[in-house]
């Protein structure tokens, strides 16, 4: 056992450090043009979120190989684990926790804070914003705590008689265990009277991490039953709809034109903004024309960047337009086998977890045939499975546009699902332990659990995606001005920018 748990421990260090540069990697290359140089805090809050976000999604499968640790042990006591991984979920999800609630909301403040305002100011305004809300938690989950911070245990006391060791064990067989073809060994026929309810109270840690899941569990029955349909499909939708060749210059300056129009109207829109921030006029009207802005803005850069890829220039023009042809070959790929992976979800959650008894265990079964290749090749298709599910909630919170500040999805939602989605794979780890004895057994919300209540609303959700969902909704970015003709209209050149404002 020696050398797997040195392995094991290796293996964890060297992929948190590998999350946490490639998340660098992420903020370094994909940050704003304008945002070099500065905003290190919020930069800072950027890259520990995200590699927590990894690092949580990650520990679900690092929780299963730290159990193979015993596999061959009596019982999981019988021998020492690896990794004391309760107390490191306990501590990813107080992390999480602390980094949703008030670290992110405190940068968010600070950062998107008046800039004529000195440094200290802002500092006081996001930490006045940031500690009311502390105030309002820590009431919330005090009392929470207090009144119903309990779980109810359903036990059934099974006991049986005993007898004398027989002279010889030839009595004994595969066909008969117990003695003179009888069942006292088995204490399996104990009434239904014998059951009873054990309460005790939850540590607060676990409670926490119990409210912070079921608060982002409604949002991720919603985005993620509407991202495992959209997120293969957009991929696949996004390879139907691609440039199917390069406009004109004539094309391209008249696009051009169009967008330059657009972008100095925004200019003049943002000047006038920044002229009522000066005044003090900064009402609910004001903060509703800055978000319209930025989300014209954000549209601007996209249809430049459209613009660019139907008309590349330079002296590797033909280099980049054979690169791009090769992405979308990329994403019809990748969205066929997305394509199949949601599948497989679907399937499992009707199969495992909708039907009572389950009609199989079916990817768990397959995590378990691919363990016994070899030791962590089921593990690694059980991380696979994670991410997917966590990218497919990201898709579904992008296509139906919505932002919580202050009720988001975060990996625990998703780790919650697995943990239950695979509870046979996932079966007497600290994960399960966590998500499917106290958390299912918490006072007030185990109903939601036990009669699967976000696994129905997940898969119902998953369906009428896949089945009323337009083309146009579905698709990757959702705006392809560029590359379609409009309804009605002659696919004859590539629609002008006033054509875009009507259809978009």
């Amino acid at each position: 056992m020696g050398d797997f748990n040195l392995a094991l421990v290796i293996v964890a260090i060297v992929v948190c450090i590998i999350v946490f540069l490639f998340n660098v990697y992420l903020l370094v290359n994909y940050q704003h043009p304008d945002d070099k140089n500065q905003a290190y805090f919020p930069k800072f809050v950027v890259v520990l979120g995200l590699s927590v976000a990894v690092i949580s999604i990650l520990m679900l499968p690092a929780d299963v190989a730290n159990r193979q640790a015993c596999r061959h042990a009596i019982y999981n006591g019988a021998c020492s684990l690896t990794l004391p991984m309760k107390d490191l979920w306990l501590a990813v999800y107080i992390v999480d926790a602390v980094l949703v609630f008030f670290v992110i909301p405190f940068a968010m403040f600070y950062y998107e804070g008046d800039q004529d305002k000195s440094i200290a100011k802002r500092i006081k305004s996001a930490l006045l914003w940031v500690g009311t809300t502390a105030i309002v938690c820590a009431l919330v989950l005090g009392i929470l705590y207090g009144l119903i911070g309990k779980v109810d245990f359903t036990v059934r006391h099974l006991s049986s008689t005993t007898t004398s060791f027989p002279s010889s064990w030839q009595d004994f067989s595969s066909g008969q265990q117990c003695l003179s073809g009888s069942h006292q060994c088995a204490a399996y026929s104990a009434s239904a009277s014998a059951e009873k309810t054990w309460t005790m109270r939850t540590t607060f840690p676990e409670y926490v991490v119990a409210l912070a899941t079921i608060v982002g569990s409604v949002l991720f029955a919603i985005f993620g039953g509407v991202g495992i349909a959209c997120l293969p499909l957009g991929l696949i939708f996004s390879f139907i709809r691609r440039p199917k060749a390069v406009i004109t210059r004539s094309q391209y300056i008249k696009e051009a034109t169009e967008l330059g129009k657009k972008a100095r109207e925004l200019k003049k829109a943002t000047d006038a903004l920044h002229q009522e921030e000066r005044s003090g006029s900064k009402g609910r009207k004001w903060r509703k024309n800055v978000k319209a802005v930025e989300k014209e803005l954000l549209q601007l850069e996209e249809d430049v960047k459209l613009l660019e890829e139907m008309y590349p220039q330079g002296e590797k023009a033909e280099t980049s337009w054979a690169l791009t042809v090769l992405g979308y070959l990329a994403k019809l790929v990748l969205g066929i086998l997305g394509l199949i992976v949601s599948i497989a979800w679907v399937a499992h959650i009707i199969i495992y977890l909708l039907i009572d008894p389950p009609l199989s265990s079916f990817l768990n079964e397959v995590f378990i045939k691919l363990d016994d290749i070899w030791g962590l090749l089921g593990t690694v298709a059980f991380a696979f499975f994670c991410f997917y599910l966590l990218l497919a909630v990201i898709a579904g919170a992008m296509m139906l546009g919505l932002r919580l500040v202050f009720i988001t999805i975060h990996p625990m939602n998703v780790i919650q699902f697995c943990s239950t989605a695979f509870a046979y794979y996932a079966q007497a780890t600290a994960a399960q332990e966590i998500f499917g004895h106290t958390l299912e057994s918490l006072r007030g919300i185990k109903y939601l659990y036990k009669y699967n209540v976000f696994q129905i609303a997940f898969v119902v959700l998953a369906g009428l995606t896949l089945v009323d969902g337009e083309e146009e909704n579905l698709a990757a970015g959702s705006n392809f001005p560029l590359k379609e003709c409009l309804p009605g209209t002659a696919c004859t050149h590539p629609p002008t920018w006033s054509h875009w404002k009507s259809h978009i």
